[in-house]
């Protein structure tokens, strides 16, 4: 029993070590995320100070995430689980058509960077399968269904890698804050400690219908046709 315990744990951490590794954007494996707005935000004043900055990166939860990439992950778990990778390569092809040119890019350029990585990593017989249409070109190797896939093959639940992605971004979107705007590295640290109740509590019964339509950003941007949403990529 007790050989048992440990080797149980020892799958968790190293499963958690992976992810700690993959999504850190210290090596230059390459890390992207999408500004959504956060210039022209902090330009018209909609972002000044942190309590302005967490209720527009909670709405990029609610409006943004748990509308598109939240249920991409969802199908992507589902089509491995029920070994449908058709419908997960029909999936993962039809990403770029929700997003800008830079930001599809961006996003085959570093889920390729990721395929190639972890391609000798893999476990599990139907990820072996997805990642042989990447090799084959038949998939567009989109950065949200590559690691998705490797933590379904990491036995990493949804939940706990919608999480980790998540807070990457808010980190990331975060940090940014603090070349453009006046917040103090501190409160935006805090800010975020914050956000770990908020993910925590998410529902995750999410709608299958796919949007990328954000009232906010849309509204923003309209107004500062001038100012566009940057992508921050290491």
């Amino acid at each position: 029993m007790e050989k048992h315990i440990t080797h149980t744990n020892s799958i968790k951490l190293k499963s958690l070590s992976r992810f700690m590794q993959i999504l850190d954007g210290t090596f230059p494996s390459g890390v992207f995320v999408h500004s959504f707005g956060l210039e022209p935000h902090i330009v018209k004043e909609k972002v000044k100070d942190i309590d302005s900055l967490k209720i527009y990166l909670k709405n990029l939860i609610i409006d943004q995430y748990s509308k598109m990439e939240f249920v991409y992950v969802q199908k992507t778990y589902k089509y491995l689980y029920e070994n449908k990778l058709a419908l997960l390569k029909k999936l993962d092809n039809e990403i770029s058509s929700y997003l800008t040119y830079e930001y599809a890019k961006a996003s085959r350029d570093i889920g390729h960077n990721y395929y190639v990585q972890i391609k000798d990593t893999l476990l599990k017989d139907e990820v072996k399968e997805y990642f042989s249409f990447i090799e084959n070109k038949k998939s567009d190797v989109n950065e949200l269904v590559v690691l998705a896939s490797y933590a379904y093959d990491l036995d990493i639940s949804i939940e706990n890698f919608i999480v980790m992605w998540t807070k990457k971004n808010l980190i990331n979107i975060a940090a940014t804050t603090l070349k453009i705007s006046r917040i103090k590295p501190s409160q935006v640290q805090k800010m975020l400690f914050e956000f770990d109740e908020i993910l925590e509590n998410i529902d995750f019964n999410f709608d299958s219908k796919i949007t990328n339509f954000n009232p906010l950003f849309e509204e923003i941007i309209f107004e500062h046709k001038t100012l566009e949403p940057k992508m921050f990529v290491t």
